[in-house]
């Protein structure tokens, strides 16, 4: 008996150990479940989520372009802004650098960004591709791909298919196994496949449209239980929805009317490219651009980019795409909000939810009313069926919602609708969520103007009138002025090369672990030639084609280089009698991310190299014995890693040495304090790459961009392309390169250059990058705060209140100075106000007392806030220029 109740007593423990287990298990489940675990379907109207229709707005951000350690705020900045949902392609190229060796970690760690995305309570959109554009080094494909035997990229290819099945199933198989889908309580609502496949399908023929159907079949048949998309694939199949990329997307209609609208991306910005200008879209059009879209039946719109980031080491494709991927986005390059389009988009996307009762209710097309030439209004009204509260009561209501456009492009317009008057600036939408007052105009910005340092490249254009002006600290903070060089050996280095005849093509050799090869050979002159060339001009070494920098060099000294994507070269050289050297450095600068046949493209030289003007002839180098040096002899021997410094012989840089090409540099900094983004300043500098504590920053390159091309004023009104409204001309495309904290110590932080054509680290310069200059223009002629439409107490009648002015720093700065305030009729634009005929006399007071020594500050615009009316029958405008400084220097001067 005793012995059996102590086999009961430990089975009891045994059970109560795995009960324990059990719970723990549990717990541990339900703090990875972001949401109730919900489905998520579609019909011709929107995406239904947990059996509801939603009106929803996206924010593109791409995990690699920022650090982990940036990631909570820019998602929590995106939630602030208006966004439900979070989109990101995935990089196969970084997932899986080598064939069956993948890589999660760091800025790699796409699980821990989606569950962070979901933490915040906010949905995600995965976009596999596995093509995914993007201006990322060849198009996100790893370049071992082309190596496979016998395969053709993005079309009815069996190799191809199987590794990119392979690919796609184990990103869904990913998100599966960490419980990130909608019906296991994740944030992924919606996946893609493939990428703008339509722009090139007709160049494959009937295997394209092969192609698209396994596609589709493919992802379909993995599972992932959401609905999966292909954007601009017009023949996509029946259980895929199509949806629509570009700057405008209003007019976009899915393939079947069973499928809804989507905007997958809208190009809120644009790339820019090295010795170009840097696009600029103003936030009137893109405001449009979206109302538009929701007015005339969108569902789902995404801006790409939300925010753009930096494209770390050697991810930027192009070629010759910029290491700043910035893309004119709400939130910048380093994670501070861009104003006034990130504040102006956060009032139209609140707009754009207190129409989604209606929006969602209605089944049908929206009413359509002409309401002038170039006037129209979309009506989206709808009986319901109401309960009351603590009733048992019920009834029927009205909802209505209601969007009045002008889409004139020179004139504004007043018109009636409902008999009421309106007045639509030109190229507006005007948003009326109870089709009676409006709540929202996509032309009239009350948002806030924010002036950064560094100079971003990006000046604020006040509409139609008005001169750009930056603001820019005028000191200039020198990193270092101790600095340590080392010389890059012309040509072979190392044992690793191989000589064989003939030229071999780039990529076949170098695999993309480095931007650089170099083609060497020997060419002997005779003594007749020698003669025969001090009486003739020098002889010119030939290329057909090449791709993107060559640089020639003759018996280790550089004779000339050449830029450019498959161009001649016609390059004079200097030769001496007996063996001469030819060493060509070859120079990728970003792969190939957009065409069809990729794995066709290359790198390097295409056709013969010759060499012209002996007495003999022409010579075809193509067909000599050529030796290959893959990469540099600093790359190889990791000159930038901390832990491998003292495997070179490093000497002092001597202040008065002349720039020197293909050179090794570093130097020691401290790390400035505070919280505020990092920016180095190579402007002083050639070409090359940079690292900071092992961490590749990226390429550099100072190249210019042209005089011409750029507007003193920028009007907003009309179609956008990416050409409008250009800035930055006749400055170096990109001065500025971010470096994250997190790659940080307080001290002694290593930062390494490999320069290319030489330059002067002495005049490197690093400086915080915040806003410094906030300027507000509202007039009591805005719209009331939104917040009025959504009141905890009930609507507030709109008409009695005043519109607002709302002033922010960054997070840890504070209001330090009110440089500029005037109620009444202030004439100019930030940083050039100046005071109107009508002015209260307490602006300055009444401003100063509500903003200074604060983080944010909330004005009225309205008589009652100044105390008295200035000028009676005049409509009024409040002006403020402010100045932030981090809220440990308040009281102080920050220059």
């Amino acid at each position: 008996m005793v012995g059996i109740r102590l086999r009961w007593f430990e089975y009891s423990i045994v059970c109560i150990l795995v009960l324990n287990r059990v719970l723990q298990l549990t717990a541990a489940v339900s703090a990875e479940l972001f949401f109730k675990p919900f489905n998520v379907s579609y019909d011709h109207r929107a995406l239904i989520i947990d059996g509801k229709r939603r009106m929803l707005i996206s924010a593109g951000i791409h995990y690699p372009r920022a650090t982990p350690q940036m990631w909570p705020d820019i998602i929590d900045k995106a939630k602030e802004g208006g966004a439900d949902v979070v989109q990101s392609y995935t990089f196969w190229d970084l997932h899986e650098p080598v064939k069956g060796q993948y890589n999660f970690e760091g800025r790699n760690d796409i699980v821990k960004f989606v569950k962070l995305v979901g933490s915040r309570g906010l949905y995600f959109h995965l976009r596999i591709g596995p093509y995914v554009c993007a201006e990322w080094n060849f198009g996100g494909f790893p370049v071992w791909l082309r190596d496979v035997p016998g395969i053709e990229f993005r079309t009815d290819n069996e190799p191809f298919k199987e590794e990119m099945q392979r690919y796609v199933k184990k990103m869904v198989d990913l998100m599966k196994q960490e419980m990130l889908f909608s019906w296991q309580g994740g944030p992924i609502i919606l996946l893609q496949v493939e990428n703008e496949y339509g722009n090139f399908e007709s160049q494959y023929g009937q295997k394209g449209k092969d192609y698209v159907k396994w596609a589709a079949r493919m992802a379909l048949g993995l599972g992932a239980g959401v609905p999966w998309v292909m954007c601009r694939q017009t023949d996509a199949p029946e259980n895929i929805i199509d949806t629509c990329n570009g700057f405008y997307c209003d007019g976009f209609r899915p393939n079947s009317y069973k499928k809804p609208a989507f905007w997958t991306e809208d190009w809120n910005g644009w790339y820019t490219t090295w010795g170009e200008t840097i696009p600029h879209r103003p936030v009137e059009d893109n405001a449009f651009a979206v109302a538009r879209f929701f007015q005339r039946g969108g569902s789902f719109h995404n801006y790409y980019m939300y925010f753009g980031g930096t494209n770390f080491g050697r991810t930027s494709g192009g070629p010759f795409i910029i290491t700043s991927y910035d893309y004119d986005a709400p939130i910048d390059e380093y994670g501070l909000l861009s104003q006034p389009k990130w504040g102006h988009l956060k009032d139209l996307h609140a707009a754009i939810k207190l129409c989604e009762p209606a929006l969602v209710a209605v089944d049908t097309s929206p009413k359509y009313l002409k309401l002038g030439p170039k006037q129209e209004a979309h009506i989206y009204s709808k009986v319901v069926r109401t309960e009351h509260l603590n009733s048992r009561q019920s009834g029927n209501e009205i909802i209505c919602a209601a969007f009045l456009a002008n889409i004139d492009d020179h004139n504004d317009a007043t018109v009636t609708f409902r008999g009421r008057v309106y007045t639509l600036p030109a190229w507006s939408v005007s948003i009326l969520p109870d089709c009676k007052n409006v709540a929202f105009n996509t032309a009239n910005v009350g948002a806030q103007i924010s002036m950064k340092t560094p100079d971003s490249g990006l000046p604020y254009f006040s509409n139609t009138t008005g001169t750009a002006h930056l603001s820019l600290h005028k000191e200039v903070s020198y990193l270092s002025k101790s600095w340590m060089t080392l010389n890059e050996p012309i040509g072979a280095w190392g044992v690793n090369n191989f000589t064989v005849q003939g030229i071999l093509e780039h990529l076949n050799v170098t695999k993309d672990t480095s931007d650089y090869l170099w083609y060497i050979t020997r060419v002997h002159i005779s003594e007749e030639d020698m003669a025969y060339l001090e009486a003739n001009p020098m002889p010119v070494l030939f290329i057909d084609k090449m791709r993107d920098v060559a640089r020639i060099f003759v018996n280790g000294q550089l004779a000339g280089s050449k830029v450019g994507k498959w161009v001649g070269v016609a390059q004079p050289v200097h030769l001496v009698k007996g063996s001469n050297e030819i060493a060509i450095l070859s120079e990728t600068v970003g792969l190939q991310n957009y065409a069809a046949f990729m794995e066709k493209d290359g790198a390097g030289f295409k056709g013969k190299i010759k060499l012209t003007g002996l007495k003999s002839g022409e010579i075809d180098l193509s067909k000599l014995l050529w030796t290959y040096q893959v990469g540099l002899k600093g790359e190889f021997m990791k000159f930038y890693d901390p832990d491998r410094l003292e495997m070179a012989d490093w000497l002092d840089l001597s202040p008065n040495a002349a720039p020197s090409v293909f050179t090794w540099y570093k130097t020691y900094f401290d790390t400035p304090s505070g919280t505020e983004p990092l920016a180095v300043n190579l402007g002083c500098m050639g070409k090359g790459q940079a690292w900071v504590n092992g961490h590749n920053i990226g390429r550099y390159w100072s190249l210019v961009a042209p005089e011409r091309g750029c507007q003193e004023t920028c009007d907003y009104r009309g179609a956008y392309d990416h050409d409008r409204c250009a800035t930055n001309c006749g400055k170096p495309t990109q001065s500025w390169y971010h470096i994250p904290r997190s790659w940080l110590k307080t001290s002694g932080n290593l930062l390494v250059l490999f320069e290319e054509t030489g330059g002067n680290p002495l005049e490197i310069s690093i400086k915080l990058h915040r806003t410094t200059t906030l300027c507000g223009q509202v007039s009591e002629s805005h719209h009331p705060p939104l917040s009025t439409w959504s009141h905890p107490q009930g609507k507030r009648s709109i008409h009695h209140e005043a519109p607002e002015m709302h002033l922010k720093c960054d997070n840890n700065h504070i209001i330090s100075d009110i440089t500029f305030a005037s109620y009444g009729t202030p004439h100019g634009s930030c940083q050039k106000f100046s005071q109107g005929h009508c002015h209260a006399h307490n602006s300055f007071a009444v401003v100063s007392e509500a903003c200074q020594g604060k983080n944010s500050c909330t004005i009225s615009v309205s008589n009652s806030a100044f105390g008295s009316d200035p000028c009676r029958g005049v409509t009024k405008a409040l002006a403020v220029e402010a100045r932030c400084v981090a809220s440990s220097n308040a009281g102080f001067s920050d220059l």
